[in-house]
């Protein structure tokens, strides 16, 4: 017995609007352990939304819709529901108080269109809008199928649905088992890499482990159905140790972690710090680490040097070297880093030169390339070599030059300061 995310609009099929709502109300099924399986965008037409209906009903014990309960005349989920199960619609008069209410309190007056909102399917029961105009439903138009509607406006569906849907869930039985995830990051291996290291562990039925990628990091979700978070925990946490043992020092960190927490984390326990030396990805490894609270006790500072003036002046790199092997080398990579961290006396000292494009590239220094690198604390330089590709977006190639250059900071403290989790 499932539950399925309708969710009506154009606008969402368009693009014009983000669809937040299927997030929110993902998560919140998860949390009350009310499996769903399948999640759908309709356009605001009648006969589209007939069809989506009728598969629905066939394979969902709940159906949640958001949008369409509108005052305008593309807004049809109520009467079109009401049709699709044959029955009428009956005039609520304390809706339509209510709504004459609201308008009165912000100064306004209703309008004749808004008593369409106050239309409610024979045999259904309302739910509450305490904030906007537009009411939802809570109807079992047949045994063993129940509907509940809410608008598409985010702070009145959320509302709605913490107020009166999750006790009437609840009421009916459901939410005595959660739904309880811990998410796994990784980075500097590949989703395909990843998946044949644990492939035994995608057969288990509970907890669950599923992969996904994004922007060059791979995550596993490990999830268990449980009548308590405290007994997910105990499926969970035997999984989780044998995946991190597998994947090594290319998992990084759970849930929100991030390749700058993390490597923040680890400055701060060494009591280590860390400057930066940024030429194509213009600051992005500066923002990533400022990103987090509290970053100012290991990281000192950075300088953005996008001209070869600029390298030279204030990194100290070799106008030779610029002019024998470019920009974009392994040797200035390594003498920007070297600059940065004796300028800004830190501890270490990150480099990333390279080309983003979408121009700039040629046959031996294709767009893509990125050189990175490292000075450690005991005067010694390491560069790692990187192309990313020409066919990638400017923006992706410098967020990821900027991950991969955290990365390998993070698995040098690693190294350093945790030998035995390398």
């Amino acid at each position: 017995m499932s539950a399925e995310i309708i969710c009506v609009g154009t606008e969402l099929l368009l693009g014009d609007i983000l669809n937040t709502n299927a997030q929110f109300l993902a998560r919140e099924l998860a949390d009350l352990g009310i499996p769903h399986y399948y999640q759908t965008v309709v356009g605001d037409n009648p006969s589209r939304l007939k069809q989506v209906l009728a598969m629905a009903c066939e394979r969902s014990a709940i159906l949640i819709f958001t949008g369409g309960l509108g005052p305008t005349p593309d807004d049809l989920t109520t009467e079109t529901l009401a049709d699709f199960f044959g029955v009428g619609l009956i005039e609520q008069f304390d809706i339509i108080e209510d709504i004459a209410r609201k308008f009165a309190q912000r100064g306004r007056q209703m309008t004749p269109s808004n008593h369409k909102q106050a239309l409610i399917p024979e045999g259904a029961k309302v739910l509450p809008n305490p904030t906007g105009t537009a009411p939802g439903i809570i109807w079992q138009p047949r045994p063993g199928l129940t509907l509940l509607t809410f608008p598409g406006v985010p702070s009145e569906m959320q509302g709605m649905w913490q107020e009166t849907a999750v006790p009437y869930l609840k009421g009916q039985g459901w939410g005595k088992q959660i739904i309880y995830s811990q998410t796994l990051r990784f980075w500097g291996i590949g989703e395909s890499a990843l998946a044949e290291k644990v492939a035994p562990f995608f057969h288990l039925t509970n907890p669950t482990v599923a992969p996904y990628a994004s922007q060059g990091e791979v995550r596993l979700r490990v999830s268990a159905r449980a009548p308590s978070q405290g007994e997910a925990l105990q499926l969970i946490e035997p999984v989780v140790k044998d995946l991190r043992q597998i994947a090594g020092t290319d998992y990084f960190g759970s849930d929100t972690d991030t390749i700058a927490s993390v490597v923040g984390q680890l400055l701060r326990e060494a009591n280590q710090t860390v400057s930066v030396a940024e030429s194509c990805t213009g600051g992005g490894v500066g923002s990533l680490l400022t990103a987090v609270a509290g970053s100012s006790e290991y990281f000192k500072g950075g300088i953005i040097a996008y001209s070869n003036e600029v390298k030279v002046s204030l990194l100290g790199v070799s106008s030779s070297d610029l002019d024998k092997w470019g920009a974009v080398s392994k040797q200035v990579a390594q003498e920007m880093a070297l600059g940065v961290r004796s300028r800004l006396a830190t501890d270490w000292g990150v480099s990333i030169t390279g080309i983003a494009g979408p121009g700039g590239g040629n046959e031996s220094k294709p767009v893509g390339l990125v050189y990175m690198g490292l000075a450690t604390p005991d005067d010694r330089v390491e560069c790692f070599k990187y192309n990313f590709g020409r066919d990638r977006s400017r923006t992706s190639i410098r967020h990821q030059s900027a991950c991969y250059a955290l990365d390998q900071l993070r698995r040098r403290l690693l190294s350093r300061f945790h030998p035995a989790q390398v």
